[in-house]
């Protein structure tokens, strides 16, 4: 790939914000409280999220300037584990990993624009968006970056927005969920906390998004730590203030078991009127989200193509190398899973799924010896710090929500069987 083709660390910082603020932060928060009330409680959980994903931002840029290639965790893991360990996670990628977050990104959108535009269309909206970033993403890289910045942006100054203007004024109504009183003190050792806990780490999914495209981003070495770094901090930032800002404007009362969380605050601060332009943003900002996962996810589908047999077909590239077949083979599993669950339930499995494969590449990283790039500091105590922490919430999970995690389990021993007929290229 030429360097014209390339993108430089800005564009890339853009993908990994693009990735991670979608879904999660706008719906998030209506799961939490019904468990945890305690602002202090929510102010945790975000935080702890944020840290855990600047661990892992800094294990993966070790790892992705040490191995130089696209793919992501099916390279780290296929070159440190184990061949298995990476054609799982590219299954897992391929099924939930990167299709449901397009799904969930769509579903939710349909959900914030159906008071704008009516339900019987709502669905073919969110079809359509889909639709339209796989066909942007299928040109080029130079294109794919193109439109990933303007729609960043966009998501940037929106949540910016929000934040400010929620900040400095205040809601007619006294519906405040604000309480810093000592519940936090229970509520941090309850199982709630622990499930609430895989909302954040999916909230901060996409933290790892430009490890994916090593070989699309110009000075790796320099750029990709840069990128997820940066990017990483200035999401958990956001994070946390727009958290705080939809407690202030909304009782628990309304939040609670509620995905159109932003809506439902806001509407209290700003009236009929504001309702209609956030939940209009909001949905123009899960575009970019779609877009983001668009673009990374086939990534890993084509690095595992490349080396089996079964999936050949999705290794083709255009003339200017992008894995369209990927592309559009991953929008085809987007729909699907758009029109065959709850939102919450997709979610969580997804969730389960992707924490349990991400804290096997954090293990990995403790293979290499001698890293040739980035170097991961305090190695290997933040790798020893993830992993505790991601096997504590794992447990939980499977203890509090036991049919969607082992529907997560599922569909990893279905791709186990799948390994176990397919024949790695040997040329």
């Amino acid at each position: 790939m030429k360097i014209k083709d390339k993108i430089g660390w800005k564009t890339a910082a853009s993908l990994v914000i693009a990735n991670m603020v979608g879904t999660g932060v706008f719906t998030s928060l209506g799961f939490q409280v019904a468990e945890s009330q305690n602002t202090w409680s929510i102010i945790l959980l975000w935080s702890i999220g944020g840290v855990m994903a600047l661990i892992g931002a800094f294990i993966y840029a070790e790892l992705g300037t040490h191995f130089k290639k696209s793919g992501g965790d099916y390279i780290f893991l296929s070159r440190t584990i184990h061949p298995l360990a990476g054609y799982l996670y590219a299954w897992i990628s391929l099924t939930v990993g990167f299709s449901a977050p397009i799904a969930i990104a769509a579903m939710a959108m349909v959900q914030y624009w159906e008071p704008l535009i009516g339900y019987k269309n709502s669905l073919t909206l969110g079809v359509s968006s889909i639709l339209l970033m796989s066909m942007v993403h299928s040109i080029s890289v130079s294109q794919s970056g193109f439109a990933q910045n303007i729609l960043t942006t966009i998501k940037l100054l929106f949540i910016l927005s929000l934040i400010i203007i929620g900040t400095a004024y205040a809601s007619a109504l006294a519906v405040s969920s604000y309480d810093f009183g000592s519940s936090w003190t229970r509520e941090i050792i309850s199982p709630g906390f622990a499930v609430s806990m895989i909302f954040v780490f999916y909230a901060y999914t996409g933290w790892n998004s430009a490890a994916y495209i090593v070989e699309e981003i110009e000075k790796p070495r320099k750029n990709l730590p840069k990128a997820l770094i940066s990017a990483t901090f200035l999401v958990m930032v956001l994070y946390i203030f727009i958290q705080l800002v939809m407690l202030k404007h909304a009782s628990i009362e309304q939040l609670s078991g509620k995905v159109q969380v932003a809506t439902l605050a806001f509407g209290n601060l700003f009236g009929n009127q504001g309702v209609f332009w956030v939940s209009l943003f909001i949905g123009i900002q899960l575009i970019a989200t779609i877009s983001g996962y668009t673009w990374v996810g086939p990534r890993i589908t084509n690095a595992m193509a490349k080396e089996f047999r079964f999936w050949r077909p999705l290794a083709i590239t255009n003339q200017s190398g992008v894995p369209v077949r990927a592309i559009w083979f991953n929008t085809g599993i987007s729909l699907i899973l758009m029109f065959s669950g709850s939102f919450e339930a997709v979610l969580l499995y997804a969730g389960f799924v992707l924490q349990l494969m991400g804290t096997l590449t954090i293990s990995a990283s403790l293979a290499l010896k001698k890293a040739e790039g980035f170097r991961s500091p305090f190695k290997p105590w933040l790798q020893i710090i993830y992993i505790i922490f991601s096997i504590w919430i794992m447990v939980f999970m499977l203890y509090d929500r036991p049919m969607e995690s082992l529907f997560g389990l599922g569909i990893i021993f279905i791709g186990f069987i799948v390994f176990l007929f397919d024949k790695k290229i040997t040329e």
